[in-house]
């Protein structure tokens, strides 16, 4: 991948807040964009540059050699993270390693916990529990460094969540690397936190939610949206323009039926510990369907079930851990 300059600002995250904001971009669609699409672009566009301008300053980019893998630079793969490439919410895992370290209440990690289980029972968002989740997510990061975050997304990866990477799914990602592609994960987690899980598993960068920040200093606010359904078909898109990929030669990985604008948008899409929906849909388009969960019994019960009981268990723990050292 040819090297890039950052963006303007001193370090990476404050200049990710000029990267993109609403308004910038004009629609000319007579009938006028929704506002979540609207939101949704802003989003895309947001993430694909703040993605290339932490994958530079990581300092991961060096000059391939003779005896390299030879690189192919129109193709890569895209990896949904929440039970494709991570077993449960990514974001629920960093939440406890927060309310461990006293950053977050107790009651706040029960409250994401609930609202990822009503997501994952459902298969639906709730915008009032979507809008939820974002002010509390941005009253937490507001007036905290970027580099804060980027620190304790490492510590609590390394504590929380390297244990719970698919193995199946992390050999897909190897195959891609080992083909000389590039991969990336795709996902609703801040862009920060993606791009810790994504060096830790040595993959070339991620696309998450774009945090505004200013001068190092998150400001509370979000960059279009977070990026979810469309915004990450819309970041992928914007990806591959810059990189020059031809999205009929890349591949996308994902459980969740509300991936489908992302896999339809590239020449391979693959289903991995898919919900009913995207089964369903699998099946009836053709898709590979990957399924890394142990045992039948498990995969008759279904998902919904086992994140239920895996998200309290976890919210539990985290309760008990917190009134032993009260009674410490």
């Amino acid at each position: 991948m040819p090297a890039r300059s950052l963006p303007s600002g001193s370090g990476f995250g404050s200049g990710l807040a000029g990267i993109i904001l609403p308004g910038r971009r004009q629609f000319r669609n007579p009938l006028g964009p929704s506002e979540a699409e609207v939101r949704a672009n802003v989003a895309g566009e947001a993430s694909a540059d703040a993605a290339l301008a932490l994958h530079v300053a990581s300092g991961e980019e060096t000059e391939v050699e003779e005896h390299d893998i030879p690189l192919d630079l129109t193709a890569a793969a895209f990896f949904d993270v929440d039970n494709t490439m991570v077993q449960g919410a990514s974001i629920i895992h960093f939440a406890r390693g927060l309310a461990a370290r006293k950053y977050l209440k107790t009651s706040d990690l029960v409250d994401f916990a609930w609202k990822q289980i009503k997501f994952r029972v459902t298969g639906k968002e709730s915008s009032d529990d979507v809008a939820s989740g974002r002010e509390k997510a941005l009253s937490f990061v507001s007036g905290r460094s970027t580099a804060e975050l980027a620190r304790l997304g490492e510590e609590i990866y390394d504590e929380v969540i390297a244990d719970k990477i698919w193995p199946g799914t992390r050999a897909l990602a190897q195959m891609h690397l080992d083909a000389g592609q590039q991969v990336w994960l795709v996902t609703a987690t801040p862009v920060e936190l993606a791009q810790v899980i994504a060096k830790r598993l040595g993959l070339t960068g991620a696309l998450g939610t774009v945090a505004e920040s200013e001068d190092g200093l998150f400001t509370g606010r979000l960059v279009g949206d977070i990026l979810h359904g469309l915004g990450k078909a819309h970041a992928v898109r914007a990806l591959a323009v810059r990189e020059g990929l031809n999205l009929k030669r890349c591949t996308a990985y994902s459980d969740s039926h509300n991936d489908v604008p992302m896999l339809s948008l590239v020449g391979t899409a693959v289903a991995i510990n898919p919900d009913t929906d995207l089964r369903e849909l699998a099946k009836n388009r053709g898709w590979e369907i990957r399924d890394f969960r142990t045992g039948r019994k498990a995969a008759k019960i279904g998902v919904p079930t086992a994140l239920l009981l895996g998200a309290a268990g976890g919210a539990l723990a985290a309760i008990v851990a917190r009134r032993r050292e009260q009674a410490a």
